[in-house]
């Protein structure tokens, strides 16, 4: 019987009781360190697909082979329903973030998609709880009523970049008693200039433009909102920091890929619940990159006032950097950073105008428009004047090429 004949049958019924039992032959057989690799569980599970076909007379094809061996990888790897979203080694879906809402619905955003769309999915809630111990069990982490907000990650492996994820229970997010997933993914290699003009971003003299300028040393100010791309520009400017420099990322958590042999990333960490292992902040990883004898420093993203104050100490030392943050225009970003020292007990409003005046010579900006994500604008970092920092334009989007800043370093 092909499966084409089971289609008016339910399929998917046929389907799933195909699984189950190939899930059961293979339980106990695999051993732990394959079910938690899924390139050796995926060589595994193949065979035992066929097998099954061939035992009940079945005729799949390559597509359907492919779609029961992931199902199958999927319940005894305990990914379920997220496994088949997850890029691999040989094929990538090509989305840049999955959801699950506390109602059961899946939603998914494509790369370089602005919106999430609803996918025709309905897990158990057995399966999503399971999911959840999967992402979390090897990581000695877990979710429960007294700790309702989890902070987790996917390791890179082959063909994914990893992904940060974040889990809150039921307890904190009513609905039809799902947790609420999200997990951002990474991309899976290092990003190309090329891949800035081929989007769209920018024309190609001013992404040439802004790698010339970071070659030249200059400290580089990265911004924009949740989602705009600020990570994926400023990993594509790091491809004019010189092969043979010396560099040190920190990032909360590690996202960035950068094809540079001398590169050393110091992950930031919180403090557990019930633990008395402190927090490793992303200050605690720019004060220790400075010991490190980096040339280049690069901040995944200033969440926080003592980061930015070590980040931009750093910078007036002689160490070029690249970092981002959340703000909406250069002037925005100089009050956030300002608010954020001022919160930190740091320095003075009139003072972090001053220290941001001397640590950054180019803002970036980034956002949305006609669809796409878009570098916005380019500014040249001025003097601190009173109450403000003064900046001159360089670009605005629709411009063909970009001025060249006069600071040099």
């Amino acid at each position: 019987m092909s499966w084409s004949n089971l289609v008016n049958q339910g399929v998917n019924a046929e389907q799933q009781e195909l699984v189950v039992q190939i899930v059961a032959e293979q339980m106990d057989r695999l051993s732990l360190p394959v079910k938690r690799d899924g390139s050796r569980l995926e060589f595994e599970a193949r065979p035992a697909v066929l097998a099954a076909l061939s035992r009940q007379g079945l005729i799949a094809d390559a597509a359907m082979q492919t779609s029961l061996v992931q199902r199958v990888v999927a319940r005894i790897g305990g990914l379920g329903f997220i496994h088949a979203m997850l890029p691999g080694k040989d094929y990538d879906p090509g989305y840049s973030e999955i959801a699950l809402n506390p109602d059961g619905t899946v939603w998914v955003q494509k790369q370089g998609a602005q919106y999430f769309e609803k996918l025709d999915l309905n897990p158990s809630k057995e399966e999503v709880w399971r999911a959840v111990e999967s992402l979390l069990a090897p990581l000695g982490r877990s979710i429960s009523e007294s700790t309702p907000s989890v902070d987790a990650k996917l390791p890179r492996s082959e063909g994914m970049g990893g992904a940060r994820i974040k889990i809150i229970h039921p307890l904190l997010a009513p609905g039809s008693g799902y947790p609420a997933i999200n997990i951002r993914l990474f991309k899976a290699r290092p990003v190309s200039p090329e891949l800035l003009i081929q989007g769209e971003a920018a024309p190609a003299a001013v992404v040439e433009s802004l790698l010339e300028h970071v070659a030249a040393h200059l400290r580089v100010l990265v911004v924009g909102g949740t989602g705009t791309g600020k990570t994926t520009v400023l990993s594509a400017l790091c491809s004019a920091i010189p092969k043979q420099a010396r560099i040190v990322k920190i990032e909360d958590p590690e996202e960035i890929w950068l094809d540079h042999p001398n590169t050393v990333t110091l992950e930031a960490r919180p403090s557990q619940v019930g633990s008395s292992v402190p927090a490793y902040t992303l200050q605690n990883g720019v004060d220790d990159a400075m010991r490190m004898s980096p040339r280049w420093l690069i901040v995944g993203e200033v969440r926080d006032g003592n980061a930015a104050f070590s980040l931009f100490r750093a910078q007036m030392s002689d160490h070029p950097g690249l970092s981002t943050t959340h703000a909406e225009s250069p002037e925005a970003t100089v009050k956030r950073i300002g608010l954020l020292m001022l919160q930190d007990r740091l320095v003075p409003r009139e003072a972090s105008r001053e220290v941001f005046a001397e640590a950054v010579d180019l803002v970036i900006q980034v956002g949305w428009r006609e669809g796409k994500r878009r570098i916005l604008g380019v500014w040249e970092v001025g003097e601190a004047s009173g109450s403000e920092v003064l900046f001159s334009p360089l670009y605005s989007f629709g411009d063909s090429k970009m001025i060249p800043s006069q600071r040099k370093r």
